[in-house]
């Protein structure tokens, strides 16, 4: 039977949550917010870019805690062009993206993704590699990222079938201090992890498609 694991709520998170309660489904008023995200996430929020992460799926506790990060500045805000759609649009960030939008919309942009199917990359993995960072996994990471980082509900974020390029920026920003983690007992792992056991990590979770 497989455990209940209990994330604390951080009190910035708590009127968002609030307001997603009250949304039932994502109102229509968000269409030209989730086709602008599409630009670069891709259609449906499943990303055909490496260096950008597929969002289809994820969890709406993860994906509101993400932009509230952006909207704070508590991550990394690259510039990065637009990918499909009006290619003309000037180049943005994630920073900015989040400030753009208020709590409500945030909430119903949350929601409409999560409801989207999560499809993994299709990409080039090395074997070894991977077999090596399925026991690291196993070891360091199982307990929070159940089933190989594939399920949702973890509330953990999805690392099965990310995009490999994305996976190792958001490493190297954890290993820099740049990037919040969800939890402090995370940072241990990662602290503790080398090189090699990252990059066997990474091998480990691309091939899961």
């Amino acid at each position: 039977m497989q455990k209940t694991r209990k994330i604390p709520i951080p009190a910035r998170a708590m009127p968002i949550l609030l307001a997603w309660f009250l949304l039932p489904v994502a109102s229509a008023g968000i269409d030209e917010t989730v086709k602008d995200c599409n630009g670069c996430h891709g259609d449906s929020g499943v990303s055909t870019e490496s260096d950008v992460p597929t969002i289809g799926g994820v969890s709406p506790f993860v994906l509101e805690e993400y932009m509230l990060e952006f909207r704070d500045e508590a991550r990394p805000c690259r510039e990065s062009k637009y990918r499909s759609g009006d290619l003309e649009r000037p180049a943005t960030d994630m920073c900015a993206v989040a400030k753009a939008l208020s709590e409500v919309e945030i909430s119903e942009l949350a929601e409409y993704y999560s409801g989207q199917e999560f499809v993994p990359a299709k990409q080039e993995f090395d074997a070894t590699l991977a077999a090596e960072g399925s026991k690291i996994h196993r070891r360091d990471c199982e307990k929070c990222h159940t089933d190989g980082g594939s399920l949702a509900e973890d509330d953990a974020g999805m690392l099965a079938g990310q995009w490999m390029p994305y996976l190792e920026q958001v490493f190297a920003d954890y290993k820099a201090g740049d990037r919040e983690m969800m939890e402090d007992k995370m940072k241990d792992k990662v602290d503790a992890l080398d090189a090699a056991s990252i990059s066997a990590l990474i091998q480990y979770y691309g091939s899961l498609q």
